[in-house]
């Protein structure tokens, strides 16, 4: 993603350039000129194509060669491509799996939280135990309880 970020950017700055006009005029005293604007009342003619050399192609990288130092065959190419991409593929899932642990972490902290909020509230809690049966937590349960949210607000929240 961010790689297609860089190239996009890239690209806008270099089309700027591309879309530049360059003239080129002789001035009062014979010499050629060559700019982006050309002075007032002098003939000026457009050009076409780049106004500057072409910067000269970046050395092949040492990637780009196989141990032997020449270039890579297309086979040879084609694996180190599909190496990149199952590296570009696992670091994609791990980066998605750290933020889908990360949502659950912030949603058991809002439950821990509220839990703790509502033991600490001071109103009565109503439980049902294993035959169905309603009863209301005596102080010391509520005590255990309390310590057991405040611990789980310190494991999620923290």
């Amino acid at each position: 993603m961010l790689l297609r970020i860089l190239l996009c950017a890239l690209s806008l700055a270099v089309a700027g350039g591309a879309a530049a006009q360059t003239y080129r005029w002789v001035d009062k005293d014979g010499k050629v000129r060559y700019g982006d604007t050309p002075p007032p009342g002098v003939d000026a003619r457009r050009l076409s194509g780049p106004s500057a050399p072409p910067a000269p192609s970046a050395a092949p990288d040492a990637s780009a060669k196989d141990a032997k130092g020449g270039p890579l065959t297309p086979a040879e190419r084609e694996q180190e491509f599909q190496k990149r991409r199952l590296e570009a593929q696992k670091a994609e899932q791990k980066a998605a799996a750290a933020a889908k642990d990360q949502e659950i972490k912030a949603e058991n902290c809002r439950r821990a939280r509220e839990s703790l909020a509502t033991l600490e509230g001071g109103r009565r809690i109503l439980r049902t135990n294993a035959q169905g049966e309603q009863y209301y937590l005596e102080d010391d349960a509520r005590a255990a309880e309390t310590q057991r949210a405040q611990q789980a607000v310190q494991d999620w929240c923290n």
